[in-house]
């Protein structure tokens, strides 16, 4: 079968498009040509004018002049082709409550007015709607890996519909499953983890994966939600990693170190934020080959501890960290603003530093943020054998974005364009384990309107419910 090379982002885009989806996903051949590979692939690098071929859910090839007898092939030419980005960190079920507080005090203004008053109003459609949601524009600004920090699990049936809105989306997302800091719930959780998994995590090979999900320290909700040897005794028996939030100040900087003695910190245990953690505790941290989650945004913006993000902490550690978006309530949804975010901080930090002196600042570059949004980010979420590069052997979960469009244009530097000019219109195709999920510009298989009602219906349900009487 001979098939015509058809041109993403235009009339013909849309024929390809039914090429593809006309063939059983196993036996779908795509060839991307004529694109400026950004792989992050260590090795690969920036591959000029190159092709990469995705059969079925794998990305088998990368260079040029790869030829693919009966492959749809998709002129990529003024496009850059580039990993999906992974979120380590997002709350997705507060997705209909966007900007309700945009200009936030601090945590505990955040804790209480979302996690103490709004989040015990959700039902289990609540979950559904928000975390579907959240996953959906999630796709639409080229995030491929979603790691849903899922902390308002108040019954079973609250976990199955923030599983099941994962499932719909089609993201490669992971479920980590926690109980609610506040208000009435069924306390089936960390015991309904058991359940989840036989329910829904039978396979290694498959989209979505399971972490266990839990706090630093007992001082926002006491000593049930905290992470310790108990927690740490579930997750290995069920083989599952585990995702600690709130680790910040001298609380969580005692726990890391009594969590180092006690043998349950390790490269499967993912800390969250990392913000004024003392030196013993990033030596400790570095040592058991912890990963890490930064949420720039999160920590600058509602001010947590320091309110500088710990990347020059990490690195000095040898902790190289994944980035999250953390909560929608008060901050943005897409890792373009992560990037630019932890970019522009610590350079400015760098040279604050150094200034009067005659030492020279230490920056990160655009490639070290596209790297963690990336590469990092897969190997945090416990995925860096799937996802995070254009690898030949890990699943086909990319992005083509248009270098030539009104923002980019003239191309000069590939990875400075994804990091620096780059927003969600510039995304013409997002594909997820070689499946299309966004093509020409938009998210497929979207029933906007519908999806728009579902969501206005959730969030006034949830505002016009009174919130219980608030006990810390």
């Amino acid at each position: 079968m001979t098939v015509h090379p058809a041109t993403l982002h235009d009339s013909t885009g849309q024929a390809a498009l039914a090429q593809i989806r006309r063939l059983p996903a196993d036996r779908r051949r795509i060839l991307f040509t004529g694109a400026t590979l950004v792989t992050m692939d260590p090795v690969l690098g920036v591959v000029d004018r190159g092709e990469l071929l995705v059969e079925g859910d794998t990305i088998t090839a990368v260079g040029h002049g790869l030829g693919a007898d009966d492959a749809v092939v998709v002129d990529c030419a003024g496009a850059l082709l580039a990993p999906g980005f992974v979120d380590t960190h997002r709350h997705a079920w507060q997705a209909p409550l966007r900007r309700i507080m945009p200009d936030v005090d601090d945590l505990g203004g955040y804790v209480m007015a979302t996690l103490a008053g709004h989040a015990t109003a959700y039902r289990p459609q609540d979950m559904y709607v928000g975390t579907r949601l959240a996953a959906l524009s999630a796709i639409d600004s080229g995030i491929t890996t979603m790691l849903d920090f899922s902390h308002n699990s108040r019954t079973r049936e609250h976990s199955d519909a923030a599983v099941q809105a994962l499932l719909d989306t089609g993201i490669r997302g992971v479920h980590a499953s926690m109980g609610p800091h506040f208000g009435t719930w069924d306390r089936q959780w960390p015991g309904d983890l058991t359940r989840l998994k036989e329910t829904y995590f039978g396979s290694d090979d498959q989209l979505l994966t399971l972490r266990l999900a839990a706090l630093a320290t007992d001082e926002i909700a006491g000593p049930a939600l905290a992470y310790g040897p108990e927690l740490a005794r579930t997750a290995r028996d069920l083989g599952i990693g585990v995702s600690v939030d709130a680790v910040f100040g001298t609380a969580s900087s005692e726990a890391v170190l009594h969590w180092a003695e006690q043998g349950i910190l390790g490269p499967d245990v993912t800390l969250i934020h990392a913000t004024g953690l003392t030196p013993e505790a990033w030596k400790a941290m570095g040592e058991c080959g912890t990963t890490v989650a930064l949420a720039p945004t999160s920590d600058a913006q509602i001010g947590l501890e320091t309110a500088i993000p710990a990347v020059d902490e990490a690195l000095s550690a040898g902790i190289r960290p994944g980035l999250s978006i953390d909560v929608e309530v008060a901050l943005a949804g897409d890792m373009f603003t992560q990037m630019r975010t932890l970019h522009a901080i610590q350079r400015m930090r760098a040279v604050n530093t150094a200034y009067g002196t005659d030492r020279q600042p230490s920056r990160i570059t655009t490639h070290d943020v596209l790297d963690f949004a990336t590469l990092q980010g897969a190997r945090t979420n416990g995925l860096a054998g799937v996802t995070g590069s254009l690898t030949p052997g890990k699943k086909a979960d990319l992005l083509v974005i248009q270098a030539e469009d009104l923002n980019n244009m003239p191309l000069n530097d590939p990875i400075g364009t994804v990091v620096l000019g780059c927003d969600a219109r510039n995304i013409s195709a997002v594909l997820i384990n070689g499946e299309p999920r966004k093509w020409n510009g938009q998210v497929l298989d979207v029933d906007l309107p519908a999806l728009r009602r579902e969501v206005h219906a959730s969030r006034d349900h949830v505002l016009n419910t009174p919130a219980p009487v608030r006990h810390l």
